[in-house]
């Protein structure tokens, strides 16, 4: 019997979902420059705006990866999709600051949950030789959001103003929502879709019964290890860098490369597709290194530290860049260099989470948004008081720590094994 690739189709429908689910953030940073002239907001103002989101989005990370464990990825996944969708709409009705902080921070809570449920999803529903490239569609949608999002913002604002953007994507994410309540199953053998032969392809190496038994991740354990915070501390670095690019590339490109509104909507789309290509390639490539017998540890560890070097020395190139189009070259390498990064985090987290991928995962994106907290707002003072050029260097220092970091990470053993 031939398989079927239901799980492949539903490796894209979570494409569809992260890509929207970042969109939704991005329209924020690109509307900024209008949002800001008609309620006379400063850039901390909007910095504030941002971290609101991130408070929210934070606070449910783990809840989140917890509720997927046990309530099931299917059923937390809709419930998210459209919370945030309906508070993605009502970003449109803000009028003021306050009001804006109040729904950017309940949009922040339904999207928390996203990211550890379709790594639980993942860890479920892929073969252990996939697990990296399964995940990296829901990078990949993330990444791939901001490429289309300036342009698509800008189109959108121009024709029939800045809140049209919010509810045309508040009502995408109804439809999506809907569509993964009826094409996605908690398991692929409570699936109508799976045939017997994809379903052996999967299970492949699986202990099934402890996969679909309920329990919580034993947290006490996870505490007392090193490779949990670690993997959190180069997170928060890694989502640090990635979140000045969310917040701050669009106005950064206006104000201090002095592109128009226009070319900023196209400028800002190159360092996302490079990121969206390069966690598709580590992805790939990296599941195919553990496939032939590379250890986990190198290949995650491998990706992930080089990812962070390479940016580095990126953003220090582009701060020094003498014309726009080299530092949008700079800037595009340096957060396309992170695809590296995230690819090799998220199996990291199957690989020493197990069953328990979707705490481990809202762990580690519980710190990285607190890196994504951080970034609108210091990065906001420091180009501030000090100018764009200081804000891009700061950022630049902080992978040093996210490469040591990865040293201790060492995803070869699952946490739960570890003596």
């Amino acid at each position: 019997m031939k398989p079927t690739r239901i799980r492949w189709n539903l490796a894209i429908l979570m494409f569809l979902i992260s890509f929207i689910a970042y969109m939704d953030r991005v329209n924020l940073s690109v509307a900024t420059p209008v949002i800001m002239k008609e309620f006379e907001l400063t850039k901390i103002d909007m910095g504030l705006m941002q971290t609101a989101f991130f408070v929210g989005y934070s606070i449910m990370q783990v809840p989140g990866g917890i509720m997927a464990e046990y309530f099931g990825h299917r059923r937390i996944t809709v419930l998210a999709v459209l919370w945030w969708s309906l508070f993605t709409a009502l970003t449109a009705f803000g009028k003021g600051l306050p009001s804006f902080l109040v729904i950017r921070s309940l949009f922040g809570l339904g999207e928390g949950p996203i990211f550890p449920a379709f790594n639980n999803f993942v860890y479920k529903w892929f073969n252990k030789s996939e697990k990296a490239m399964g995940f990296s569609y829901v990078l990949g949608g993330a990444f791939i959001g901001p490429v289309f999002g300036p342009a698509v913002t800008v189109a959108l604002m121009l024709a029939w103003g800045w809140q049209s953007v919010f509810v045309v994507f508040g009502l995408v994410g109804v439809v999506l929502a809907a569509s993964w309540h009826f094409f996605a199953a908690e398991t692929p053998r409570s699936s109508r879709f799976v045939n017997e032969a994809e379903l052996q392809h999967i299970e492949e190496g699986m202990d099934v019964a402890a996969v679909e038994k309920k329990e919580l991740a034993p947290w006490k354990a996870f505490m007392s290890s090193s490779q949990f915070w670690a993997i959190g501390i180069q997170y928060f670095i890694t989502d640090y860098i990635m979140y000045v690019f969310l917040a701050w590339l669009p106005l950064y490109l206006m104000e201090a490369q002095k592109f128009s509104l226009a070319k900023m909507g196209i400028a800002a789309a190159f360092p996302w597709g490079l990121l969206c290509i390069l966690t598709f390639a580590t992805g790939y490539v990296s599941d195919k290194l553990v496939a032939k017998g590379l250890s986990k540890a190198k290949a995650r560890t491998l990706f992930g530290s080089l990812g962070l070097m390479i940016c580095c020395v990126a953003l220090y190139l582009g701060a020094v860049a003498t014309t726009p189009y080299m530092n949008v070259l700079w800037l595009t390498i340096s957060l396309g260099s992170l695809g590296l990064t995230f690819s090799a985090s998220w199996a990291a987290c199957i690989d020493i989470g197990g069953k328990f991928s979707g705490s481990v995962s809202g762990w580690m994106n519980f710190w990285g948004n607190i890196g994504g907290i951080a970034a609108p707002t210091l990065t906001a003072w420091i180009a501030t008081t000090y100018g764009w050029q200081a804000a891009i260097l700061v950022t630049a220092a902080s992978a040093v720590i996210g490469v040591i970091a990865w040293l201790a990470v060492k995803p070869d053993v699952q946490l739960t094994l570890r003596k």
